[in-house]
């Protein structure tokens, strides 16, 4: 197949389940074993990774900007520098990204498994469905991200490194879940869900493409990028992050208006399905 119609079905495959709490990177990794890409390929290992910029820039169009417009007073007054979301935000990824990082390298073991992928999704499709049907008899203490406390920040930071160790679990499933759990309603852990996703994006974006274009990637033994890439592979890049960005424009309008209204089951449910075909599959493989 055409490598750059390759990077369309990707960019839209991306722009799709980034934002939804179905693992994004569960999705791209089946896509790319679907379209005979191979997972281990340092080129397809960045992609996978910097392809997520694209969502990024939708996000910081649709949220981040009216957010540090704000700052530090907030939208409706009352707030200082440490307790605005945009300060929040920075506090739950620094509990996220520490840990993260002192577990790197159980992350790069589990990127290429698809057994752990499915494990996953099945598991934390069965957590979400539970959790947001016990949300759902509840009334949410927090229904406003500018309510958000700094302790229920410091928890969703901390509950969404297992997403970041454990690929097919999802960023945002971690962050809604966790969220529910500390007393916020569907849309305001979803809204900081999608706050949270951009610092650590960029800096697990910003990382691959340091290591692709510094010299000293090369020689270091967890490389996860080549050294040089062609114009050819700029190019497929280019157009992923751009077939991306305009998807998960879209999605994540959608996406607000549809958990306002139904919430999170049928995601679950979804997830349910998808982990568990999979475990079949893997199973009839062997």
């Amino acid at each position: 197949m055409n490598v750059y119609l390759v990077s369309v079905i990707l960019g839209i495959v991306e722009g799709l389940t980034e934002f939804l709490p179905v693992s994004s990177t569960a999705h791209l990794r089946l896509a790319e074993a679907a379209l005979h890409i191979n997972l281990a390929d340092p080129y397809w290992k960045m992609y996978t990774i910097v392809i997520q910029l694209g969502a990024i820039l939708a996000l910081l169009l649709l949220f981040l900007i009216g957010f540090f417009r704000t700052f530090p007073t907030g939208e409706r007054g009352g707030k200082t520098w440490l307790t605005h979301p945009i300060t929040l935000t920075f506090i739950a990824f620094v509990c996220t990204a520490v840990p993260a990082k002192i577990l790197s390298k159980k992350v790069g073991e589990n990127l290429e498994n698809l057994t752990v992928m499915a494990l996953a999704l099945l598991v934390g499709g069965i957590i979400m469905w539970a959790v947001d049907a016990w949300a759902a008899r509840r009334e949410a203490s927090t229904t406003h991200v500018e309510d958000i406390n700094i302790f229920q920040a410091v928890w969703i930071g901390l509950a969404q490194v297992i997403s970041a160790v454990i690929p097919g679990t999802s960023r945002s499933m971690a962050t809604i879940a966790s969220g529910q759990l500390a007393g916020m309603d569907r849309p305001t852990a979803l809204e900081f869900s999608f706050l949270l996703s951009i610092p650590t994006m960029i800096a697990a974006t910003g990382y691959s493409l340091l290591k692709a274009l510094h010299p000293k990637a090369a020689e270091a033994a967890d490389t996860l990028t080549p050294l040089v890439i062609d114009a050819q592979g700029w190019m497929v890049l280019i157009i992923g992050l751009a077939v991306s960005f305009v998807v998960a424009y879209v999605v994540v309008a959608w996406f607000l208006g549809w958990v306002r209204k139904r919430g999170f089951t049928i995601f679950a449910i979804y997830r349910i399905l998808l982990g568990a075909g999979l475990l079949v599959w893997l199973h009839l493989q062997k």
